[in-house]
């Protein structure tokens, strides 16, 4: 049987964003012991933001990747830039009340902000646009979407351009949705190349970053030892920010935090370059989309003009077979006209959610932070986490305490039974959006 991490370097060497770019050198595997304020474990939005936030505050960062710079789910996911939370309000409202409800709400609008603040500063083209299309393709869920809409515009102010019935196809010209809303304050980008870029900025304020080079155990005492193969790394802090891959890679380094999340793999074609009339005729805003079923699809298209349609997730941990014939099939229910036409790539990987589907941030003791349960919307709020970290470590901690004191329960089963208790759960969500 393919392992998690076998599945997920088999599906990487697929991606479109790993064709489209020319990636710097690699760096330096860690060889010998190093010591350091921060060590970081995990080269992707997560780590590199929180480096970044640290070097430019004077801490010593030292960051170890296990693969190369954003070779997870930062450097090949959908590229969505989505303001929120996959759990939505309701998640912070409950638990920390409207007050600590609406700060969460604007520090995801600013997580946007910081990316956009980061791409101009550091120089990063990253094919950065502006636009969301959420869609419904059935009048239960046009309600669902509606109601949703409502409340986040009374609440907390996103303000959305709607459409109904035929109306919708002003919007996104495919037969299968029946309503729409549009806004502006989300969007798209590269994410590898955005990935790329931040790592390089982290160089230039002097963060040291190993590549290939796996953390395998952790002390603590007074300070942090990690060591790896080949050397260690001993420093005040620590920051645990590899998504779904730390458990497997190294699950001594935190053995209480992996019953909190679930590996989810989830897919995504890339076609051959399309007709620009057409694709500015299929989405005439250039927004990315995504439905509000449970197993949903979301889509965008790329500056070379190809379609890179996602979704078709997979709780089993397994790659489904046919993957692109799959996948190709449900982006032609969408897009009839895109019936045919050429697939150039398929890729995917594997991604953190929490059963609440809220963050899961937190420190183990007084110097250990760690970052996890993104649940498919870490482009944005990655950033944020990375530089809450970095805020906490230097003493203001209260922006990332809104997010610590978030509860979360460990999924049913625990490691071993939370795998075919979950994929019986998603079957019954995927039969109820069917039919």
């Amino acid at each position: 049987m393919i392992s998690l991490l076998q599945s997920d370097d088999l599906l990487k060497r697929q991606s479109y964003y790993e064709a489209s770019v020319t990636r710097p050198a690699q760096q330096p595997s860690l060889d010998g012991a190093v010591d350091t304020d921060v060590v970081i474990v995990g080269a992707g939005f997560a780590g590199l933001s929180a480096a970044i936030d640290l070097a430019q505050r004077d801490f010593k960062v030292v960051v170890l990747e296990a693969d190369r710079v954003c070779s997870g789910a930062s450097g090949r996911n959908g590229g969505q830039v989505i303001v929120g939370f996959a759990s939505g309000q309701e998640v912070f409202e409950q638990q920390l009340g409207m007050a600590h409800a609406r700060q969460a709400w604007d520090m995801s609008l600013k997580a946007i902000d910081l990316i956009d603040r980061r791409i101009a500063q550091f120089g990063i083209a990253c094919e950065r646009k502006n636009g969301y299309l959420y869609v419904a393709d059935s009048a239960r869920k046009a309600r669902a979407l509606d109601a949703e809409m409502d409340v986040m515009e009374k609440r907390y102010g996103l303000s959305t351009a709607r459409a109904h019935g035929p109306a919708v196809r002003s919007f996104i010209d495919s037969p299968r949705y029946v309503a729409s809303a549009y806004e502006t304050r989300s969007g798209h980008l590269h994410p590898l190349k955005f990935g790329l870029g931040l790592a390089q900025a982290a160089l230039g304020l002097g963060v040291q970053i190993y590549e290939k080079t796996m953390a395998l155990s952790m002390t603590q005492d007074t300070g942090v030892t990690l060591r790896t193969e080949r050397g260690q790394v001993r420093a005040r802090y620590a920051l645990l920010a590899g998504n779904c891959t730390l458990p497997a890679l190294a699950p001594r380094l935190a053995p209480s935090l992996g019953a909190r999340i679930m590996p989810v793999g989830t897919y995504i074609v890339g076609t051959a370059p399309l007709d620009p009339a057409l694709v500015q005729r299929l989405i005439p805003s250039g927004a990315a989309a995504c439905d509000n079923n449970v197993v949903l699809d979301y889509f965008r298209f790329s500056q070379d003009a190809r379609m890179l349609f996602g979704g078709r997730v997979s709780y089993s941990a397994r790659t489904p077979a046919r993957l692109g014939k799959l996948m190709a099939a449900r982006m032609a229910a969408v897009f009839p006209e895109l019936k045919g036409v050429s697939v150039d790539f398929v890729w995917g990987g594997f991604v953190d959610i929490s059963m609440n589907r809220a963050p899961d941030f937190g420190r183990l003791g007084q110097n250990v932070y760690y970052l996890q349960g993104f649940s498919g919307h870490g482009v944005a709020l990655t950033g944020l986490a990375g530089q809450l970290v970095a805020e906490a470590i230097a003493g203001e901690a209260s922006r990332f305490d809104v997010f610590s004191r978030l509860q979360h329960r460990d999924f049913p089963g625990g490691v071993w039974l939370r795998t075919p208790s979950l994929v019986l759960g998603m079957l019954y969500h995927r039969l109820r959006d069917y039919f």
